[in-house]
């Protein structure tokens, strides 16, 4: 179980106490209308996991390449990215940008006869996606017609939906009710991960126990974060994350699109709202970032996500090398515990500045961990939406852009 630790100067009256309670209500109410459907996709999902592991429809194939782009492909990503540096598994090609030159060597690197390809897109036209499941068809002449190296991921009745009906490809539905932003836990990402050999029923175990746990009444901490941040809007305009792992890097993308697409809206009243969220890596991005947050505007609050056990021994010699005897103080601590130890005193040396923080410990690279972690921020986004009085789950403001986009290529 993962720890979570506030130190926000939030003040407990009523109007807080409501304001919690109110957010608790309306996300209880969507859970049991169905408003969106993550909440559930814990158990749902598992059945999917059990079909797979029972028909094992694909295993001519020793490598899959996912062509989806942003809710279709950034949480997968970061789960990937996350536990595969731990775990045996299939490598996971991830075809996303159009960006011709990383197209095409990304192309370069599959063998056709060896690669599954998973075309994922929620509405079933994503641009890009489409566009990129063309390449690949004329790249590696991929003939469509019951093609048995080609499945896709999509809305029921959706267009790509249809064209898979169209020419006896494997579907895999996304349920109506969960947006993509918010649906690495159902086929998105649950069916590439388990193929890929992941342990798919522990990640979602991990994200069961978060959900029942906050319903249950017994993670609080996430109402008052929530609460924190809606009431202390717009003093505290953005939200730093700091993850002290490489492997969570993609994590930090996935977390900017969730909070980004989700919050950055117009309230009830019309005003624009929503703090900006940011990903940075610790110890790298504290030899730039950390300056503005120390001694820059104090617009921001800051997340410290840190890996307990690292797993690993690897050590710092017992070295002392002339005229740099002054770095000797960490000889032989293991390269683990000097980025505990950064993180530890990053998050003291802004906490003495009354920068509100808060501090975030996964015990080690484990499917658990990073399932109930994915259940904490989409918990925490959509208790803060319901704060700040916004649709959470649309996102308007990105549809101007596809339209102006189709009407470039079309005048």
């Amino acid at each position: 179980m993962n720890s979570y630790e506030l130190h926000y100067p939030l003040v407990m009256d009523d109007n807080t106490k409501n304001m919690m309670a109110n957010a608790y209500g309306a996300l209880l109410q969507e859970k049991e209308r169905g408003v969106t459907g993550y909440y559930n996709l814990p158990e749902d999902s598992l059945l999917l996991v059990e079909e797979l592991q029972k028909e094992h429809p694909f295993d001519d194939f020793d490598r899959i390449a996912v062509i989806g782009i942003g809710g279709s492909s950034l949480g997968t990503k970061a789960l990937h990215s996350f536990l595969g540096p731990k775990k045996k598994h299939l490598p996971i090609y991830f075809l996303e940008n159009p960006d011709p030159v990383e197209l095409r060597q990304t192309f370069e690197k599959l063998d056709k006869e060896r690669t599954l390809f998973l075309v994922i897109s929620k509405s079933g036209t994503t641009i890009e996606t489409i566009s990129i499941f063309k390449a690949a068809i004329e790249h590696f002449s991929l003939e469509v017609e019951s093609n048995r190296h080609i499945a896709v991921i999509t809305d029921v009745d959706s267009p790509l939906h249809k064209f898979a009906e169209e020419f006896g490809l494997k579907s895999f539905a996304i349920p109506k009710n969960v947006g993509g932003r918010f649906s690495v836990l159902s086929a998105v990402g649950i069916v590439p991960l388990t193929l890929a050999g992941f342990d798919t029923p522990k990640l979602l175990q991990g994200a069961k126990g978060m959900i029942e746990g906050f319903f249950a009444l017994k993670e609080e901490h996430i109402l008052q974060k929530a609460a924190f941040i809606a009431q202390n809007w717009p003093t505290y305009r953005m939200n730093v994350l700091f993850s002290y792992a490489n492997e969570l890097e993609d994590f930090n993308k996935w977390y900017v699109q969730l909070w980004g697409e989700s919050l950055g809206k117009k309230d009830r009243y019309g005003k624009n709202v929503g703090p900006t969220p940011i990903g940075h890596i610790g110890p790298v991005d504290q030899h730039s970032f950390l300056q503005l947050i120390m001694e820059g505007p104090r617009d921001k609050t800051v997340s410290f996500l840190c890996i307990e056990d690292f797993e690993e021994t690897l050590a710092i010699p017992n070295l002392s090398l002339p005229y740099l005897e002054k770095t000797d103080f960490v000889n032989g601590a293991t390269f683990g515990r000097l980025v505990d130890e950064e993180c530890k005193a990053t998050m003291s040396s802004v906490r003495s500045q009354k920068i509100p923080i808060d501090h975030i410990v996964v015990p080690k690279f484990c499917e658990e961990g990073i399932g109930e972690l994915i259940a904490y921020y989409e918990l925490l986004t959509s208790a803060t939406g319901a704060m700040l009085g916004i649709h959470t789950y649309n996102q308007p403001g990105v549809e101007l852009g596809k339209k102006i986009l189709k009407e470039r290529f079309t005048k």
